[in-house]
């Protein structure tokens, strides 16, 4: 058993299954969080309980969004775009994450950007917040088509890496960065992927329906509650669900139908709600290790 709140239960490359719960206090203090999305939906799907219960415990938090969504929303495609920023800032603030950078590369067209460019982007924003730990999209999820996806957790992993070189772009050291790099990941994928990782965010439903409320372009939340409500009322129609208001519907739907995941994961450790991820945390040192259990005064 592992000290602390996390229980610990097999051992494995990239460690054993662990269940991690909320901590009283601020824990994490000092450390830097980068959550970062190919889209403005994709952290308040898969990571808002995570994120929101990281931001609880002390991380200070930004938010990265690899394209400008140009390619899902309403309207024009210059109306998408605009209709996505405002979500992606509305979702930052519910999450409670300081800054944001936008790098708008186009929806759908990762593939064709140039990865040594995203990367080097990365790193240096890496190196300048001085991040400790990444969510974002698992390099290694199985059965991923879309190509933000896989191209942007390809880069976050090797920038992770990289930033703690100490020659790579000698000229973020110029201009006064320091090698930095990140420690800790969470990766969550929309398919199959290793799972060694449920974070229990049974404490955050309530915030993270406040996240998903904030995708009215795109996503399977916003005012989805509310238009169910609509259409069955013309059909003579209504669920009880979905209550007397368009404010209860909408957080009723997200509850019920958009959480459903959150929910069967929670349900297999016997929890209410729950995000899985395959982490990544700090190798060891064997060497460190060995001195702390063994040495002796000269």
């Amino acid at each position: 058993m592992q000290g602390g709140p996390n229980e610990v239960y097999s051992r494995e490359e990239h460690g054993g299954l662990v269940i991690e719960r909320s901590q009283a206090g601020q824990p994490h203090k000092g450390k830097v969080l980068a959550a970062i999305q190919p889209h403005s939906d994709d952290l308040p799907i898969f990571a808002a309980g995570t994120i929101t219960k990281l931001i609880r415990e002390g991380y200070t938090g930004h938010l990265i969004r690899i394209t400008n969504d140009d390619m899902a929303g309403p309207g024009s495609v210059g109306e998408t775009v605009l209709a996505n920023e405002r979500d992606n800032q509305a979702v930052a603030k519910a999450m409670g994450l300081q800054r944001i950078f936008d790098l708008n590369y186009n929806n759908h067209w990762m593939d064709s950007v140039s990865r040594a460019e995203l990367r080097c982007r990365l790193v240096f924003i890496f190196r300048l917040l001085k991040v400790d730990t990444v969510i974002t999209y698992d390099p290694w999820g199985h059965y991923e088509e879309n190509p933000d996806h896989y191209v942007s957790s390809d880069c976050i992993e090797a920038a992770c890496w990289t930033a703690g070189g100490t020659k790579d772009y000698p000229e973020h050291f110029a201009a006064g960065l320091k090698p930095h790099s990140v420690q800790e990941k969470y990766y969550f994928a929309r398919f199959q992927q290793r799972v060694n990782r449920i974070v229990d965010t049974s404490a955050e439903v309530e915030r993270k329906i406040d996240v998903l409320l904030q995708n009215k372009a795109q996503g399977p939340a916003g005012e989805a509650g509310a238009q169910l409500k609509a259409r069955l009322a013309k059909e003579g129609l209504k669920l009880p669900l979905l209550g007397n208001d368009d404010v209860a519907a909408n957080r009723n739907y997200i509850r019920e139908f958009v959480l459903e995941r959150d929910r069967q994961t929670g349900a297999a450790h016997s929890l209410a709600f729950a995000e899985p991820f395959h982490y990544i945390g700090p190798a060891a040192d064997p060497v460190e290790s060995y001195i702390r259990k063994n040495a002796v005064r000269a």
